[in-house]
């Protein structure tokens, strides 16, 4: 078992007190966005024998176990995060395993370097992901019915929104989002940011459930993503709940603290909220544009304790226990590989005494018990 040190990603975004906050440090006053556990090769975590990229490199059958070296290659296939939103993150889309790979030949081919800023496909793979909350947590998931959609539009009394709350209610419902966004990304700049400008203005004045969206455009004036932020379902999670966000769902993450897992992937594709690029008829390609229900997530409990979050994918698999203390030692040894992270209380890993922030790399097949009063993240793969 390896004791992780983990950087911590100074995006924008982030929160200037949420991670200090868990980790019981003094601020620094600058943005705290992101803590990476796992192998990624931008931030691996940091272990007595070297990075966790140098240490599985050395030796990926021990340290993974052949059932997943043999199902997802030598390699970590999932990154754990805790992530602090203290500003909207970009609205964005990722590809499904097919669109990623043939994106990624695609690019590969034409010669675009892998730094470039309009690169879409950094690599083959694909990025299903999964956030739990460990405050409120605010988010964009999924498009909203458009005749729901319609009439947040019509609500604002903006008359520049008019014809797209037309088009929302003239037309089938995946027709009808897919229009929409197309006029929203393509419009003319200035024309677009005039609007934004005055659906921003009647969000601020009417509040409530316009409230988010008066936040964001806040954030990003003249950004056409705020007019695309208004066709998705706006999601609070409470502390234990989770979204999974599945390849081609359009989302954004707007304030709190969670944990996050994902597919060890950065492709991303952009449909606002940022300065970055946004490749418009890319994005359409791989977004779904199907209304749906968000789905948030409640984890299932198991005999031993353990709350599993569901997912339909095997290169990750997220659960929490909830540990009292003076209760029985729980017994999670296992044939994969696991980051087990500490985010409430102080728990007993092995030899290791975690408290909030802290985290542990468990190679496939070590014996592990846990025990204490806390909580307790687990992250490994189905293999």
């Amino acid at each position: 078992m390896d004791r992780l040190d983990n950087t911590i990603r100074p995006y924008a975004w982030g929160s200037t007190t949420a991670i200090p906050h868990l980790l019981g440090i003094e601020p620094t006053g600058e943005p705290q966005a992101e803590m990476w556990m796992g192998a990624h090769p931008g931030a691996p975590s940091r272990t007595e024998r070297g990075t966790l990229v140098e240490v599985i490199d050395a030796a990926p059958e021990r340290e993974l176990g052949a059932p997943a070296v043999a199902k997802f290659g030598p390699r970590l296939p999932f990154l754990l995060k805790l992530l602090a939103a203290g500003a909207p993150l970009s609205l964005q889309v990722h590809p499904d395993l097919a669109q990623a790979k043939e994106g990624y030949a695609d690019e590969e081919r034409r010669g675009i370097p892998s730094d470039a800023p309009h690169r879409n496909y950094k690599d083959a793979n694909h990025k299903p992901e999964l956030i739990c909350a460990l405050t409120e947590f605010d988010g964009l998931c999924g498009f909203r019915d458009p005749e729901e959609a319609a009439a947040l539009l019509d609500g604002l009394g903006v008359a520049s929104l008019k014809p797209y709350a037309d088009t929302l209610r003239a037309h089938p419902g995946d027709a009808a989002l897919r229009e929409v966004l197309t006029a929203v990304l393509t419009a003319d700049r200035d024309d677009m940011a005039r609007t934004v400008t005055e659906t921003a203005a009647a969000c601020n004045r009417i509040g409530g459930d316009y409230a988010p969206y008066a936040d964001i455009a806040h954030h990003y004036p003249g950004d056409p993503g705020v007019l695309a932020a208004m066709l998705l379902h706006h999601v609070r999670l409470q502390p234990g709940e989770a979204l999974y966000l599945g390849a081609g769902i359009p989302h954004a993450y707007l304030n709190g603290l969670g944990v996050e897992i994902m597919a060890n992937s950065d492709n991303v594709l952009r449909c606002g909220l940022t300065p970055k690029h946004v490749d418009v008829p890319e994005l359409l390609r791989i977004v779904r544009f199907e209304p749906a229900d968000p789905g948030v997530l409640r984890p299932e409990a198991d005999a031993d304790g353990e709350e599993v979050y569901p997912t339909p994918i095997d290169e990750f698999r997220l659960s929490r226990y909830v540990l009292a203390e003076g209760g029985a030692a729980h017994d999670l040894t296992r044939a994969t590989p696991q980051i087990l992270l500490c985010t409430a209380g102080t728990v007993r890993a092995g030899d290791e005494q975690l408290t909030p922030g802290g985290s542990v790399f468990v190679p496939a097949g070590e014996k592990t018990e846990v025990s204490g009063s806390g909580t307790l993240f687990r992250a490994t793969v189905v293999a």
